[in-house]
């Protein structure tokens, strides 16, 4: 029983792209809260929410790959 290493890289290319999402994406949000008389404050903060998502999406999806890879399913 061996580990899939093509999977596994799969699966750190995905954390890989997660990481600057997890810090872009709260640096947006607090950036709106902070901007609150801009009137871009809506759309920045649904920018940084939707990072967030990306990211902890991606930090699903590489931790499943790298799960799959480990137990070969």
């Amino acid at each position: 029983m061996g580990t899939n290493k093509e999977l596994l890289a799969k699966g750190v290319k995905y954390i890989a792209g997660a990481l600057p999402l997890l810090f872009i994406g709260p640096s947006l949000i607090y950036n709106a809260f902070i901007n609150k008389e801009n009137l871009w404050h809506y759309l920045i903060l649904a920018i940084g929410i939707a990072t967030c998502g990306a990211a902890v999406y991606l930090l699903f999806q590489g931790l499943n790959t790298i799960m799959k890879s480990l137990f070969n399913d």
